[in-house]
């Protein structure tokens, strides 16, 4: 192998680089980012700034310069308003298709969505903005029933078709609001200019990446994928790798970042999850006998030089942050030093003093499936 894989990425991601100067800003260069965790996400986005608070975050989710909403899979994701129309033009088809059994399940044929979207465009109209409670209520005085997963479904339909969108939150919940009210028209992309969009966004921020990891965070079809990177190509390199075609920026190599180095990274980071192959960033588990579920990497991800090293949690208290680390491997003092920055940095984004602890990951915790 001659293409340093997980450095290309620690690059293009902008982890190893970090110069945003606004949430905004990343959240277009990665073009969606996956944020079901809201604090997660928002750690996610920070880790690319230059300088970043989570007070600052919460008020680019609030001022509506980043929107959350149902994209590209069935879940929720970070979005720019610029980009939000076009998106769910190109990739909601897909994520309808995969609900449509849960759809009838719950009995949401064609006239009651109809009939539940005027709802949401009355209720909302005039810049309000309601948590999904106030909005079941509203669609109960109107003869909808509307509770638990039936509600949900209601709602992720309503996002899928630009109806509606994040709104502000209020206290700790989240609310809705019409996504004409919240994000400006911008010109409509036909499916082709879409298609090329969203393909060019994910391998020159993704890259290298195979065709494979693309339909995974995408959605899209292999089809799609295949005449979306004939429309790129003068853009891109490609490098075979067992058998795999990888597909990364034609630019020049990211200068080798300083030993160690490392990342407390999110859960559903896009670094992890934005690929279908995680092998790459997976050397040091698959040496150390460590699967993929593995009870130490169900929490949030420590990535060392570029390599899965253990997992992290975090316990919020009143007088500070506590992040405790589950290890798959041994450290040398200097690699817990980089992790003991990159806790610092995180107690830095919340603007709290940190305490780390460090644990062993243990053999009888192991699992079974390969990373």
């Amino acid at each position: 192998m001659t293409l340093d894989i997980t450095a290309y990425r620690l690059y293009n991601q902008r982890l190893s680089t970090p110069n945003f100067q606004t949430p905004n800003a990343v959240v277009e260069w990665l073009g969606a980012i996956q944020a079901q965790d809201y604090a997660g996400a928002k750690w996610a986005i920070a880790q690319r700034m230059t300088d970043a608070t989570d007070s600052a975050l919460d008020q680019a989710f609030a001022d509506g310069s980043i929107l959350r909403t149902h994209l590209l899979r069935p879940t929720w994701h970070f979005v720019t308003p610029k980009d939000i129309r076009w998106m769910l033009a190109l990739t909601a088809p897909r994520v309808h298709a995969v609900s449509a059994f849960m759809y009838r399940k719950e009995g949401l044929d064609k006239a009651i969505i109809k009939k539940s979207y005027a709802v949401l465009e009355k209720t909302l109209r005039g810049n309000k903005q309601l948590t999904r409670a106030e909005l079941g209520s509203a669609f109960e005085k109107r003869g909808i029933i509307a509770k638990g997963q039936r509600l949900s479904y209601f709602m992720m339909s309503a996002e899928l078709d630009g109806i509606i969108c994040s709104g502000a939150r209020r206290g700790k919940q989240f609310t809705y609001a019409l996504l004409e009210e919240r994000a400006p028209q911008v010109k409509a992309l036909s499916r082709a200019e879409a298609l090329t969009t969203l393909i060019s966004r994910y391998f020159s921020t993704r890259g290298p990446a195979t065709l494979q990891d693309f339909t995974m965070w995408s959605g899209l079809t292999m089809a799609d994928a295949k005449n979306g990177i004939e429309m790129v190509k003068p853009q891109f390199m490609n490098e075979e790798i067992n058998g795999q075609t990888y597909w990364f920026p034609d630019s020049s190599a990211p200068e080798k970042i300083k030993s160690p180095t490392a990342y407390l990274l999110p859960n559903y980071d896009e670094y992890f999850i934005g690929f279908r192959d995680r092998s790459a960033i997976g050397e040091v588990a698959k040496r150390a006998g460590i699967k993929e579920d593995d009870p130490a990497l169900i929490a949030h991800i420590i990535i060392l030089d570029g390599q899965v090293v253990g997992g992290w949690r975090r316990t919020l208290k009143r007088d500070g942050v506590l992040v405790e680390t589950s290890l798959i491997t041994k450290l040398t003092k200097a690699e817990e030093q980089a992790i003991a920055n990159a806790a610092e940095r995180f107690g830095k984004f919340l603007g709290l003093p940190v305490s780390l602890i460090h644990k062993e990951h243990t053999n009888e915790q192991r699992k079974t499936r390969s990373f």
